[in-house]
């Protein structure tokens, strides 16, 4: 049998050029393939430019050079318009719709675990790599395990609650076992340009940070509205639900004095932008859809820990099932529950699954 085939997702960055550098160095048969996701063209006509962002023509040109270095073949496949149904479509509507939306688990189930791996297949490889900071174990039984990477600072498990059998089945994280530093001494020993290349914006689509001019620029109108209180008394007015997330103080025009006051909910059938203190943020828990357990669910009442965004510490929690989804009840309430953000479940180290937050339970 000959060496086995694996195909890199090259984004230009440290962390997938690492990837297949060691992949190559383990003696793999590696490809490199960069995925072109969004015409930068829109913004640099804006004067905007991709400067911060992941996948941009520039990101692509060091994936290649980084290819060239290792020797390896590199393709490009345009995905603009699967990125642009799955992905942009998806940001855009989250927030006209009053969610926080979080457009990178929708790329990674979508684009990498999805479309990529596909195409990753079609090139007859055994196996699609990225460079996320994650670990996969297989048990005994031959069942595979979704585990944080070693890098509690860059673990990115929260990412991949998405992922099934069959896809981590095809999958390898070579960067799981290593922390951000001995990546970059690791690019730097095999030669890679981009051993010293900054981190990428977290949304690759969006300049600047400004999403809420990407998702007003992209839906043509902004429609302001009423701010009040929870007794809906009108305190104030707001410019447009998209442009605020589940406790948000600054930019909030409230008449009122006896602040301060954060954005605690919204009434998207009134357009009413709902703000309160800050203990009206708290909730005892929270009910999500859509739930994908990797292996097998938490049995009834084992403590878990679950995470409500990607930097929270973790809650200590049990499930309800519920008939069309799961209800998460926190040992202590959590700040700041907001719909349209992922909840993620975790036992120990490995990753059980997760699901979207529909909305926060009543409070504490």
């Amino acid at each position: 049998m000959g060496r086995k085939r694996v195909v890199v997702a090259m984004s230009g960055g440290v962390d997938s050029s690492t990837s297949a550098a060691l992949l190559k160095e383990q003696g793999f048969e590696v490809i490199g393939l960069s995925m072109q996701l969004w015409d930068y063209s829109k913004g640099e006509e804006k004067g905007e430019g991709a400067a911060g962002s992941c996948c941009s023509l520039e990101d692509i040109y060091d994936a290649r050079r980084v290819c060239d270095t290792l020797a390896i073949p590199f393709y490009v496949v345009n995905m603009e318009g699967v990125f642009s149904r799955e992905v942009i479509d998806y940001f855009v509507k989250g927030y006209l719709g009053g969610s926080t939306p979080n457009p990178c688990i929708k790329c990674n189930e979508v684009m990498k675990f999805t479309v990529l791996l596909k195409r990753a297949m079609e090139l007859e490889a055994d196996f699609l790599a990225t460079g996320h900071y994650a670990r996969i174990r297989i048990d005994k039984d031959g069942g595979y395990r979704l585990l944080k990477g070693v890098d509690g600072g860059k673990d990115q498990s929260y990412f991949l609650f998405t992922m099934r059998q069959g896809q981590i089945k095809k999958v390898l994280f070579p960067l799981g076992e290593l922390d951000k530093g001995r990546v970059r001494e690791l690019a730097k020993k095999f030669g890679l340009r981009v051993s010293a290349k900054k981190e990428s914006q977290e949304i690759c689509f969006v300049q600047n940070g400004r999403y809420a001019d990407f998702v007003s620029g992209e839906a043509g109108s902004s429609t302001s509205g009423e701010i009040v209180d929870g007794d809906g008394n009108i305190i104030g007015t707001h410019r447009g639900l998209f442009r605020y997330t589940i406790g948000q103080r600054k930019g909030l025009d409230i008449k009122r004095g006896d602040g301060p006051f954060y954005v605690t909910g919204m009434d998207v059938k009134r357009n009413r932008l709902i703000a309160g203190r800050d203990r009206e943020l708290y909730s005892s828990g929270l009910f999500a859809r859509d739930i994908n357990w990797i292996n097998s669910p938490p049995s009834k009442g084992e403590r878990i820990i679950a995470k409500i965004r990607y930097r929270h510490i973790g809650a200590d929690s049990f499930i309800l099932p519920e008939k069309d989804g799961i209800s998460v009840i926190f040992s202590t309430p959590q700040k700041s529950v907001t719909p349209g953000q992922a909840v993620v479940f975790y036992r120990g180290e490995e990753v059980l699954g997760g699901g979207w937050i529909e909305r926060a339970l009543a409070g504490c």
